[in-house]
């Protein structure tokens, strides 16, 4: 039986006010201020907040079944604001110094993020001078730090790849953000300038996926926090594809069962096909979620056993993850392409999810045809290809 979700309780009685607030978020081009009120309002945003600052420290299931209802209401807010609270759970990674900058004045604070490592950087006495134009930074308008990635060489044969944690006040948003899909969900380019970042507030990546990062002995009793950053922070792009494709089912739903063809007056529902693709789109969606939900759970015992997992079961959950998209993404496209030409007026609910849904498909860990490759390699006992991050 599946346990109770107070969070998800909570969630359900804003989601009419952020669902109605989605035509303003595409306006806008980044989340409505008065949807992050409202999430904040709830505690949403530290759910990955280490209970010694005043967190919630719930699980990974709990959370991922909330980005996913809220997905169906607006994605575009999903989208920005899972990345602005998983971020949490990469910074209870750092050390005590960087956490009480982060968190010590404003337990509410938020990062947003740019981690393909394209900034640059010169070493400097007591940490490193960043500079980059940072894309990709969904929710950046909301955000109080940023977190950057970069590949650090102390030595021509050690290349290390890394994050960056930047305040506010040292970076200017350009607002580029021009998108035929999640318009709200304000992806924006942050520009850093030879920015001084000390050394407590840079961390590499390998440390935080294989439990060597500075942060592991200050949350013992954790069950969040003794695990690799990765599987989280892209917990949030698997559920949102999840949600808005049930969403797109209940929207078919509604609009097929009083629809009637222009020409005929025949009524829609009365013919096989839309069966047949409504019935299949369905179970694929619910396959997709057991298929989440059973991987997400593996997440929540390995993070209670404080167990790393080993390279074989990182590349199945990463995996997971993405063939859960492509289901998604899959139903979703079937259902759309008979829906009828009155769904492409820009204000119709269905031809925005329809754009959602693709979207979530084209971020880099979500992409397929890398994904396979992982796993293939790991199942024909093949070293990985460094190719494939």
């Amino acid at each position: 039986m599946k346990q109770v979700n107070p969070m998800l309780n909570k969630l359900q009685e804003i989601l009419p006010a952020i669902r109605a607030n989605a035509p303003k978020a595409i306006e806008l081009r980044r989340v409505p201020d008065e949807n992050i009120q409202m999430l904040h309002g709830i505690g949403l945003n530290r759910a990955f907040l280490p209970k010694a600052y005043g967190g919630l420290e719930i699980s990974l299931p709990e959370f991922t079944d909330c980005i996913a209802a809220l997905a169906g209401a607006c994605c575009s807010t999903a989208w920005a604001y899972s990345l602005l609270c998983t971020h949490n759970h990469q910074m209870a990674m750092f050390n005590k110094q960087a956490q009480d900058e982060f968190w010590g004045e404003n337990p509410d604070a938020v990062a947003s993020s740019s981690i393909a490592p394209f900034g640059k950087y010169e070493e400097a006495e007591g940490g490193i001078i960043f500079t980059g134009d940072m894309k990709w930074s969904s929710g950046v308008d909301h955000a109080d730090w940023i977190i950057v990635g970069f590949v650090r060489s102390r030595t021509p044969e050690e290349k290390a790849y890394s994050f960056a944690v930047i305040p506010r006040s040292q970076f200017t948003i350009i607002d580029d953000w021009y998108s035929v899909g999640m318009q709200g969900s304000g992806t924006k380019t942050a520009r850093i300038e030879k920015v001084f970042v000390p050394e407590h507030r840079i961390q590499a990546a390998a440390d935080m996926m294989e439990g060597r990062h500075a942060g592991r002995p200050l949350y013992p009793d954790s069950k969040i926090f003794h695990t690799p950053y990765r599987p989280y922070f892209a917990s949030g792009f698997a559920s949102m594809s999840l949600g808005v494709a049930e969403r797109m089912i209940e929207v078919y739903k509604d609009l097929t069962k009083n629809r009637v063809r222009a020409y005929t007056g025949a009524a829609v529902r009365e013919s096989i096909p839309p069966l047949l693709r409504i019935a299949e789109s369905y179970q694929q969606v619910a396959a997709a979620r057991a298929y989440l939900e059973k991987t997400w759970n593996e997440h929540k015992e390995y993070g209670e056993r404080h167990q790393y997992p080993d390279r074989y079961t990182l590349a199945h959950w990463r995996t997971n993850q993405a063939y859960a998209v492509k289901m998604c993404v899959e139903a979703v496209n079937r259902l759309w392409a008979v829906m009828g030409a009155s769904c492409w007026y820009e204000d119709r609910e269905a031809q925005r999810l329809w754009h959602e849904s693709n979207m979530t498909a084209a971020h880099a860990y979500t992409d397929y045809d890398v994904c396979a490759q992982i796993l293939g390699r790991e199942l024909l006992g093949m070293e990985p290809d460094p190719a494939l991050l």
